[in-house]
């Protein structure tokens, strides 16, 4: 027996006084309506109705369980028509996961502005480098900057960012301007540790693609910190240029060997499913899209 269907019936039995009133008004049958309502009896092992040839009224538990039943069915409803309202607007609390880096040099207008567009819904945001589990840490959406991003889950494409080698103006006034790519292993480099390559720095230009084995006398898993030793003159850096901007603008850093750099690095928004996707995280994604991340 379908608990709430019953509960429908019962009420509208009650409200019409009568099983026939009830059921035209459900668009049931007769029969059925008063099988309903006698199953909800012997469920609940207690006479609902006074039956008579004229009428049919509520016993004094019938009654109670029919106040019950009015208030138990308009919370329901709401409930559905809340769940309903929001898969049609954007609300709630979308949790989002970005690397540090990006995070801290493209996501807080993007946030200000989304807020903007979209009031009912609350950000919870979580910086870091490390690779989240998404269904794990429940997160909703996820910024990856990646070549290949996972196949386990999905990914909408916003962008790429360029790759490039750079230095201060004052470690190359010290140590000389590389001239090849092999030049770089002579140099001291500052590296990634979360990329891939590792030492082993790829270097599209040219003559193709070339490795250089690097020597590095720093790793550090956030770029930030690479970025500002090398502005310090500790070494040369390989970093996305939403990294580099900035002291690249003023001249703190400068570019080194420009004909060849790293491949461009793309930006994804990532998500865990197609189906039922929440307008949240669909409206978040197409935000940054259409802002041109």
């Amino acid at each position: 027996m379908d608990t709430l269907e019953a509960m429908r019936v019962f009420v509208a039995v009650v409200e019409r006084n009568g099983f026939s009133a009830a059921a035209q008004a459900l668009d049931m049958s007769t029969a059925g309506v008063t099988r309903q309502v006698a199953a909800l009896e012997k469920r609940l092992s207690t006479r609902l109705l006074h039956r008579t040839t004229r009428r049919v009224s509520p016993t004094s538990a019938g009654a109670a369980y029919y106040a019950q039943c009015v208030r138990l069915l308009a919370e329901f409803d709401a409930l559905e028509a809340s769940i309903g309202a929001q898969a049609l607007e954007p609300s709630g609390t979308l949790r989002i996961n970005a690397p540090v880096s990006w995070g801290i040099a493209r996501l807080g207008p993007l946030l200000a502005s989304y807020r903007e567009r979209f009031p009912q819904v609350e950000l919870d945001l979580a910086l870091s480098d490390r690779l989240v589990d998404m269904v794990e840490e429940g997160y909703d959406v996820a910024i990856r900057i990646t070549r290949e991003p996972s196949p386990t889950l999905i990914a909408r494409r916003l962008g790429e960012s360029r790759v490039s080698l750079c230095a201060a103006p004052a470690y190359l006034a010290a140590r000389g301007t590389p001239q090849t790519p092999q030049d770089l292993q002579a140099h001291a480099c500052l590296s990634y540790s979360y990329w891939a390559a590792g030492n082993n720095w790829p270097l599209q230009g040219p003559g193709g693609e070339v490795k250089v084995a690097v020597n590095s006398l720093l790793h550090a898993n956030n770029g930030d910190v690479l970025r500002e030793a090398a502005i310090a003159g500790m070494g040369l850096i390989l970093q996305p240029d939403f990294l580099l901007e900035d002291a690249l603008a003023d001249g703190r850093l400068v570019r080194i060997l420009p004909e060849w750099e790293a491949s461009p690095i793309g930006i994804f928004a990532v998500y865990t499913s197609r189906s039922h996707l929440a307008p949240k995280v669909r409206s978040f994604i197409d935000h940054l899209v259409e802002s041109g991340v």
